[in-house]
């Protein structure tokens, strides 16, 4: 393996020698070793003695959710979802996910019925559900008055709009209203990086630093460190762009000094981390140092609409 690696370096080398390519020699040294890693260290298991099998098979790892999720999709029940008599259907719970749209909803002051989904209960995989959201997360939300109802046929017979995954919602209901998202091309490009920027750094926040510090069944070194790590970085990413540090403006919001959906939509996070209610981490992440972070929560939590919208009212 070593020997057929090295070899096909050599001749990319020999083909394309004005390329400019980075040739990581670590990897390369790790596949030269004198018998192909043989002689490697023993990395420590947990529990003891645990072996990677050659095929994973699904089993009950405990903890709240341990028994919950399995590797397959679908719906488990035929159970419908309910219908209430405003356009706008949500199916949500008041986790950080589900409060960034009842923020919006609540912010814009428009008529929704919203409707509980108990996930440790399974709701999420009902058939209703999953008609909504085939991903069985929430919150998902179905629109019974889309903008263009007349030249939709499955509107104008309908069928409502789905609508899943809570940053599409949130960009779905602010372009629906004309409001809380930029208009300039330049304000939205950075409202959108922003947006993107939350739901690709939520798994490491929940699925990594909050399962690992306070649902996993077993507290484990490495992964309290590493997740704490990661989520001490994006706290800090966050403090210094609200603090100017890079670009010397101070931000009273995420874009250009603009309450928007990037807003909403990062602030339950970050409560979470600090909330007694959620993982309950700030004397342990240090979070009173993250000043700028914390005036920012402190501003979006004054208005009369966020409030009912974080607790899901």
């Amino acid at each position: 393996l070593a020997h057929r690696f090295l070899s096909s370096a050599v001749r990319l080398l020999e083909v394309a020698p004005k390329r400019q390519l980075i040739f990581n020699t670590a990897i390369v040294r790790r596949f030269t070793s004198s018998d192909d890693m043989a002689d490697a260290q023993e990395i420590p298991t947990l529990p003891e003695g645990y072996k990677v099998p050659e095929v994973w098979a699904p089993k009950d790892m405990g903890g709240p959710f341990g028994g919950l999720n399995r590797p397959t999709a679908g719906s488990r029940t035929d159970d419908a979802l309910p219908k209430g008599e405003h356009a706008l259907q949500l199916y949500s719970l008041a986790t950080p996910n589900g409060q960034k749209v009842t923020i919006l909803l609540e912010e814009l002051g428009v008529e929704y019925d919203a409707w509980i989904i108990k996930i440790l209960q399974a709701s999420q995989f009902s058939k209703g559900f999953v008609g909504a959201n085939p991903n069985s997360k929430i919150p998902a939300m179905l629109d019974y008055n889309p903008e263009d109802k007349s030249a939709d046929a499955k509107a104008a017979s309908g069928e409502p709009i789905r609508v899943f995954e809570s940053g599409s919602i949130l960009m779905y209901l602010a372009e629906k209203y004309g409001k809380f998202i930029p208009t300039n091309t330049r304000a939205k490009t950075e409202c959108m990086n922003w947006l993107m920027w939350q739901m690709s750094t939520a798994p490491i926040i929940g699925g990594g630093f909050g399962h690992f510090y306070k649902y996993a069944p077993v507290k484990i070194e490495y992964a309290i460190d590493r997740f704490s790590m990661e989520t001490k970085r994006i706290l800090d990413v966050l403090d210094r762009h609200l603090g100017g540090k890079d670009d010397g403006v101070v931000k009273d919001y995420i874009v250009n000094g603009e309450y928007t959906i990037a807003d909403m939509a990062i602030m339950p996070w970050i409560r979470c981390v600090t909330n007694p209610e959620g993982y309950n981490a700030a004397k342990f992440l240090d979070t009173d140092s993250y000043t700028h972070v914390n005036a920012w929560v402190d501003r979006l939590m004054a208005p009369k609409a966020v409030a009912p919208g974080v607790k899901g009212d």
